[in-house]
């Protein structure tokens, strides 16, 4: 647990960049550019505390380069300038977004400057979360139990789409005069979450599967009776308009990437916990020793 609380303090000093480049170089890729197989440079846009674009950000990363792609990495804190910088261009690609739901305002404003480069997880979901020893079991069961949590809903990132759509929920359950949502990062979400359930006290957050965070926690997701948080959607790959034609054998190895839950949540946890900040390459490297060979994708030489 140290160790996932020290990640979670390092994924906050990430986070207080707004746009910062990392070349490949210094993350320990291995390009191929070496060989004179240089296909061009492709520059991936995430956000570090959304760690399903962390995790899959480094996979691509290693999967391109040994393709003979160079790749850069560029890190933001909010969505919405991620998609506006891979809608001018600025971003090739963005490794893992939520489209369908999540971030559909975002697709509505950008959404004819940027291309859908495949889905690579088919159950994600946006949920609000107790700890497993708290007795709600619904997000009905907050009503008239305010004082229990101080009136507060932990939440994230103020132009997050969970946050969005927790500000729907709030008055579609008839909340909103007994709970505020609290926003600020993913970081300080995480720091208040492992105070409370270390301490054993309430707590009530915004959260999403697939998330490192729900097990390492134990979480519980509250049932959501009304559907106020949305149907389960896919975590994509998208790029900028024009991607795939410009960079055909990405694309085609972009597509045929599909995790299952096993297979994501252990690439997770080795590059967010195991490994640890400075050392994704190397988890990249341990995850597809572990379960290369199920895959026709990948690429290991």
């Amino acid at each position: 647990m140290k160790k996932k609380f020290l990640t979670i303090t390092a994924l906050g000093a990430v986070a207080a960049l707004t746009l910062a480049g990392c070349s490949s170089d210094g993350s320990g890729g291995t390009s191929d550019s070496d060989s004179g197989d240089d296909k061009g440079t492709i520059t991936l846009g995430f956000l570090p505390a959304w760690t399903d674009g962390l995790s899959t950000a480094y996979l691509l990363q290693n999967q391109l380069e040994k393709i003979g792609y160079n790749v850069e990495m560029k890190t933001l804190t909010e969505a919405g300038p991620l998609y506006t910088g891979l809608a001018q261009g600025d971003v090739d690609i963005y490794p893992s977004a939520w489209p369908e739901l999540t971030h559909a305002s975002y697709m509505e404003e950008y959404g004819d400057d940027i291309e859908d480069l495949g889905t690579y997880y088919e159950n994600a979901k946006l949920t609000i979360a107790v700890p497993e020893y708290s007795e709600l079991n619904s997000i009905e069961d907050l009503k008239g139990m305010g004082d229990q949590f101080d009136g507060k809903i932990i939440g994230i990132e103020p132009g997050a789409g969970l946050t969005a759509q927790t500000e729907a929920m709030i008055p579609a359950y008839g909340l909103e005069d007994e709970y505020e949502l609290i926003t600020s990062s993913t970081a300080a979400m995480l720091t208040e979450l492992k105070t409370a359930t270390d301490a054993q006290e309430d707590l009530v957050v915004t959260l999403w599967r697939p998330f490192w965070a729900n097990e390492t926690f134990a979480m519980k997701d509250l049932e959501d009776p009304m559907g106020a948080m949305g149907e389960p959607e896919g975590l994509h790959f998208l790029g900028t308009a024009g991607f795939a034609e410009e960079n055909p054998e990405a694309a085609e190895l972009i597509e045929q990437i599909m995790l299952d839950d096993a297979q994501y949540g252990a690439l997770e946890d080795l590059v967010v916990n195991e490994y640890g900040e400075g050392n994704e390459a190397e988890a990249v490297d341990a995850w597809l020793d572990e379960y290369g060979d199920e895959f026709d994708w990948v690429v290991t030489n």
